[in-house]
């Protein structure tokens, strides 16, 4: 499930809440292919089939949480590129801190303005393709 130059890039999103999976996967469906998966072990299956441009994290989930799933990430020379926004309904100042830490690349509290969802993950996407083009990575 790669992205080649005629398909769309991928952009997983992992929550736990089926509402929020399928209203990004309707406000995202023009620029990507999204794969949706309600925890960190069902990304983590999904991550050997595919290879996403951008990820989209809750934190709070039952099983693996978003964290364990950042740092699982992280660990992995396979996957440590990955771009990682995390849209969590935790609002404390500690929370995003954790999550930054752990390698989050921006953190975005719920609820939110998809727009803004769009934005922030454009930026990460830049960033990323800069530091591959001046081989920082």
């Amino acid at each position: 499930m790669k992205s080649t130059p005629e398909t769309k890039p991928y952009l997983l999103v992992v929550d736990d809440e089926p509402a929020l999976r399928l209203l990004l996967a309707a406000y995202f469906k023009k620029q990507y292919e999204v794969l949706l998966a309600e925890n960190g072990e069902q990304a983590l299956e999904m991550l050997t089939l595919s290879k996403p441009q951008a990820m989209v994290v809750d934190i709070s989930m039952d099983g693996m949480d978003g964290l364990s799933l950042i740092r699982e990430l992280r660990s992995s020379s396979q996957w440590y590129h990955i771009p990682i926004l995390v849209l969590s309904g935790n609002d404390t100042s500690g929370d995003r801190i954790t999550a930054l830490r752990a390698g989050a690349d921006d953190y975005l509290v719920k609820p939110f303005n998809p727009e803004e969802l769009e934005v922030r993950l454009e930026n990460i996407q830049k960033r990323v393709a800069s530091l591959h083009k001046t081989k920082v990575l």
